[in-house]
């Protein structure tokens, strides 16, 4: 049985030899090759170089062409700021200063922004590795991507002007469908709609402004006759029913949503699940041994049908090769590697970190939890309204990012207790873990601790 078929298969709740195994390499791939994130998400050759050595590496069934959640906003006007180690993140939003919807002249063509590259590749991973690899093509989601046109303007109108909220999502939705069309003319096998910033509005706002767009993202999927993907990431523990009743082909989660319970939901709509191998404690801070064993673990706690193996997210730049190289292994072959690992355990980095004194601080402190506000959207959107925050007190309040992917601040979030990312704490207390507060309700809460 080929990768292709055992993705396919177990979207379509068919049986397969094995799990499927679908790392998002992302710009990790560029990392194999020595080349930075913007280097492999601007040329064309560079990223197919990247995705093929990835591919000769880590033998996946499926794999995603191209990770970048801000092509569409670039396209339709956002500025980007670029980085060596990460995809760009949105620096300009185009409706921040006026609740307007764009033209619609300025909806994606074939020839729009890097489409053009993107559809390159496509073309070329179709002809190199189609036959065997399931192939996805992503798009940003409606509402990451209304986020990104809005700013955090966005989550204030969703309380006073659902109107605009719900025609700004139309306006993203048929961006959406514009790209959907792209990517499966370039012969892609899944549409994985990636939104992050699902996770931090609730179930209630989810079904009210959103079912409808995902809801007509995903029958417009159908209709192409290729398999459909809900990414979300942060924790969309409330999420996934109302996820579910949108018929995605399947959902992706990562580590902040614990899968066994996640996929007793999805089990119940005959929705395959994927995810969640941890992204930094594991694959970039753990050792091969670390990764394996995990692994083993998912495989023999999870029923297998309805089920991929995947990162929880976006894998980060630096991850060790070897480390995803073990996991490929572990799911190809688990009998040996649980039998490699069955005695091994994970040794804990010790790491001294001190906490303020909360309660003799002479101002308020805002700490952020992020996995990094300069690579994860709903950490980035969480970044902003602290740092707009700072702008508006000043001196009155100290702010600070504490970003997982460093080991110190692992170790920060295990001593302080922070179960979930990105998360605001206020003198120590957490206020807003995975909902991104308004900026009058932040600045109400901050004003009460002056």
């Amino acid at each position: 049985m080929t990768g292709k078929e055992r993705v396919l298969n177990i979207m379509q709740h068919q049986s397969t030899d094995k799990i499927p195994w679908v790392p998002f390499v992302g710009v990790h791939a560029g990392s194999i090759k020595g080349y930075t994130a913007e280097e492999v998400l601007k040329d064309s050759d560079k990223l197919y170089e990247s995705l093929m050595e990835a591919h000769k590496l880590y033998q996946p069934d499926g794999l995603p062409v191209i990770f970048d959640l801000q092509v569409e906003a670039e396209i339709l006007g956002c500025d980007l700021v670029w980085s060596d180690d990460c995809p760009p993140s949105v620096k300009s939003h185009i409706c921040e200063d006026e609740a307007r919807i764009p033209c619609k002249c300025k909806l994606p063509t074939k020839e729009s922004g890097r489409i053009p590259l993107i559809l390159d590749v496509m073309n070329r991973m179709k002809e190199s590795v189609g036959d065997t690899t399931a192939l996805y093509g992503l798009i940003c989601g409606p509402f990451t991507l209304a986020s990104h046109l809005r700013g955090n303007n966005l989550f204030m109108d969703m309380i006073l002007d659902e109107n605009y909220v719900k025609q700004l999502m139309e306006y993203c939705t048929e961006v959406a469908l514009r790209m959907i069309d792209f990517y499966t003319e370039a012969g892609m096998d899944v549409i994985a709609v990636v939104d992050p910033l699902v996770s931090q509005i609730s179930p209630e706002h989810f079904t009210a402004l959103c079912h409808e767009s995902f809801s007509t993202i995903f029958d417009y999927i159908n209709m192409k006759n290729v398999k459909s993907s809900f990414f979300v990431c942060g924790n969309a523990t409330r999420q996934i029913e109302v996820m579910c009743k949108t018929n995605p082909d399947s959902i992706s989660i990562d580590e902040n949503v614990d899968i066994k319970s996640a996929k007793e939901i999805t089990d119940k709509y005959n929705i395959t699940i994927g995810g969640n191998i941890p992204l930094t404690t594991l694959m970039l801070h753990g050792t091969q041994q670390d990764n394996m064993k995990y692994v083993v673990n998912m495989i023999d706690t999870l029923t297998h049908d309805n089920l991929i193996i995947s990162p929880g997210c976006d894998m980060p730049y630096a991850v060790p090769k070897d480390n995803t190289i073990a996991i490929g292994q572990t799911i190809k072959d688990t009998d040996t590697i649980r039998e490699m690992v069955k005695n091994y355990e994970s040794k804990d980095d010790d790491i001294d970190v001190d906490i303020p004194d909360y309660k003799n601080l002479e101002k308020p402190f805002i700490e952020v939890f992020t996995l990094d506000s300069s690579s994860c959207a709903a950490c980035t959107y969480m970044m902003d309204a602290a740092n707009v925050a700072k702008d508006h007190f000043g001196d009155k309040i100290d702010l600070i990012e504490y970003k997982y992917t460093e080991k110190i601040n692992i170790a920060r979030c295990k001593k302080m207790g922070v179960k979930n990312l990105p998360s605001i704490y206020i003198n120590g207390e957490l206020k807003w873990a995975s909902i991104i507060p308004s900026k009058e309700e932040l600045f109400s809460v901050i004003e009460s601790y002056l």
